[in-house]
């Protein structure tokens, strides 16, 4: 199934008299929340609803609790989870410490079941 589109109008931020250009965005159709996805990881197994919750909760609980252990966190074809960080620099090495870090964020790289997921996508412009 194709992903709607919009066609909306962008200035050049920072700069008004900068000329707009158009851009295609994609439309999203609302969303699926944990609880959803229980429910339909149970329809589709043997699993009670119930239980999956109560894994993908852990699963919520786990991922930033070793992400802040330092651990590169993998969960196999779906991608890895890892800590990233923006810092000013220094010009000796000896003058750089915590506080030099700016930013953190978690990343996260998509494994090849979902990498090969977002090749294949196609698009329809939403009318």
């Amino acid at each position: 199934m194709a992903i709607k589109y919009n066609v909306v109008e962008i200035g050049k931020p920072g700069d008004p008299t900068a000329p707009k250009k158009f851009y295609a965005r994609p439309v999203h159709a609302g969303e699926i929340v944990l609880e959803d996805l229980a429910s339909d990881i149970s329809h589709a197994s043997s699993i009670t609803e119930a239980d999956v919750y109560a894994v993908l909760q852990s699963l919520v609980r786990e991922i930033p609790r070793n992400i802040s252990r330092g651990y590169i966190v993998r969960l196999g074809n779906l991608g890895s989870f890892r800590l990233g960080s923006n810092s000013a620099g220094n010009d000796a090495r000896e003058e750089v410490n915590a506080a030099n870090i700016v930013r953190t964020r978690l990343l996260f790289h998509p494994g090849k079941q979902v990498q090969t997921l977002m090749r294949n996508l196609t698009f329809k412009k939403n009318e």
